[in-house]
């Protein structure tokens, strides 16, 4: 497996490329995301080799005026509820901040259900500023969004006023998950062909997940991999979880109430918010898993060995 390490060609060609687009005469290729109607259009990239790079680097450099929201569709499960709160969330503090202060108080989405979060995001805007969010989804064909009934949330969700969309296919029939109302109304796509031809360095560890078989050292490799695409606070919240499971290798797991204490005590996280989307992130990826203690408490370990967990510590250390 080789390492995460993002190449300079791989940038250099996805600013070129982009600048490339910048100076032509495309009509849409000026991704003016702040057209006034809420008929916006989708922006899907296609072509081999993988656009991670490619599409981080654009929404890195040309999305900075809106909030942005990275979706990693490569995933084996991908929780949409959870993407749909974070992008209602984003709206709700955007709209708060308008001069005329209409939005105060409670939000309107309490309820969490995914037909409200998807009525709230399809809003009316309001005249002083357009409040939007841009969704970024790597792998959109993806093995954890590739159902139909996700699909069609997928399609609701980008036809809302507040929300944009970039996304990227790599499957050959990944046009036929889409009926002509969700490629033309609903996600309203504006294909652009960018065959990057870049390895799937970053998308090909999780095909299959194997933290849990193989050898010992390819084992830690793949797991230190996988840690290396989180956050830093992300990987000193594992480290956490894992020094307490070296410590007390007789017990059947950390309770997460432990873990939440021990890591607010580092100031790693400020909430069981903060706590909970790390720990989502780490059962995605296979490195956490979660088994009722003998006392019913919900307790969470890490399915490497001593000698494995060991090794990834030290290498979390370097």
């Amino acid at each position: 497996m080789e390492e995460i390490d993002i190449d300079e060609d791989e940038f250099g060609f996805s600013r070129n490329y982009f600048l490339a687009k910048e100076s032509g005469k495309s009509g849409k290729s000026s991704f003016s995301m702040r057209a006034g109607s809420s008929y916006g259009f989708g922006v899907l990239m296609y072509g081999f080799g993988s656009k991670k790079t490619l599409i981080e680097d654009f929404a890195s450099t040309a999305l900075t005026e809106y909030n942005v929201i990275v979706v990693n569709g490569y995933l084996q499960s991908v929780n949409l509820k959870q993407v749909a709160i974070a992008m209602a969330e984003v709206v709700w503090d955007q709209l708060k901040m308008q001069p005329r202060g209409l939005h105060k108080g409670q939000q309107p989405f309490n309820t969490r259900s995914m037909d409200d979060l998807i009525a709230f995001l399809d809003g009316p805007h309001t005249e002083e500023n357009e409040c939007l969010v841009c969704l970024v989804i790597h792998n959109i064909d993806g093995p954890g969004l590739r159902d139909s009934d996700t699909q069609h949330l997928l399609a609701r969700i980008a036809a809302c006023s507040h929300v944009r969309i970039v996304a990227s296919i790599d499957h050959v029939n990944a046009p036929l998950l889409w009926d002509k109302k969700m490629v033309h109304v609903q996600f309203n796509w504006w294909w652009h062909h960018v065959p990057t031809f870049a390895p799937y360095k970053i998308e090909g560890i999780f095909h299959p997940l194997i933290l849990a078989h193989g050898g010992t050292s390819q084992t830690v490799k793949t797991a230190s991999i996988v840690l290396q695409s989180l956050t830093p606070n992300a990987q000193s919240v594992f480290k956490v979880l894992a020094q307490h499971q070296l410590s007390h290798p007789d017990e059947e797991g950390m309770p997460i109430d432990t873990l939440f204490t021990s890591c607010r005590e580092r100031f790693l996280v400020s909430s069981q918010v903060t706590l909970n989307s790390h720990l989502t992130e780490f059962k995605d990826h296979e490195l956490v898993k979660i088994r009722r203690h003998s006392d019913g408490q919900d307790c969470l370990y890490i399915p490497l060995s001593k000698d494995a967990l060991e090794k990834l510590v030290a290498e979390i250390n370097q």
